[in-house]
Formats: C-alpha cells, structure tokens, sequence
C-alpha cells in the first residue's frame, strides 16, 4: 500500500541488469503488483495513497516465467493477505506440475 515493496522491485531490477549474464526480455514482469483484497472506500479511510501504475500479475502468469522473485512487507511474521490469496490460486498450476523446477526467491 505504501510502495516499499515497489522500491524493493526497482532495486532488484537494477541489480539484475547489472549482470552480464542475466537477460530481462521483459522488464515489465519485474515490478508487478497482485491484486488487492481492500475496496477503493476502505482504503481511502484509510488514508492510503493512489495506487500504483506497477501492472498486476496473475497466478495464471507464472507458467510464463523462468524463475520468480517475491517481495512483500510481513505483519506480525506473516506475509500479507493479498500474498496468501495469490498463492492460493496456484493450485491449478501447483496440480498440473506448470512451476516445477522454477526457481523462487522471496525476499
């Protein structure tokens, strides 16, 4: 909500570039948001700033990748709600073996 795990993508992406044999084809794959569980209303209760024009991702997307990274802020040791509803919708991708061998890191 409050862009820190934005910023985090923008630093590993530099990073990634950096090095000579990592290709990024497609940069905008690196930066994207899940989708939100909160409505519109209740996040302007909540004093919450616009949301960002990082484009959102779908656990449908991650057949395409050749490895993840996931960054996300944690709240009493737990990754966020919108996380857990994201990987919750892997199922079918988790079933038919779509993310074996993958590489994942979660920062």
């Amino acid at each position: 909500m409050y862009r820190h795990v934005e910023k985090l993508a923008q630093e590993i992406r530099k990073g990634a570039a950096s090095v000579d044999m990592v290709s990024l084809p497609n940069y905008g794959r690196i930066g994207v948001e899940v989708p939100g569980t909160l409505q519109e209303d209740l996040l302007s209760k909540m004093s919450a700033p616009p949301k960002s024009d990082a484009p959102l991702i779908t656990s449908n997307d991650l057949a395409e990748a050749d490895a993840f990274v996931f960054g996300f802020p944690t709240r009493f040791s737990m990754m966020a709600a919108q996380f857990k509803a994201f990987l919750g919708a892997t199922g079918g991708l988790r079933r038919t073996q779509q993310l074996a061998g993958k590489p994942a890191r979660i920062f």
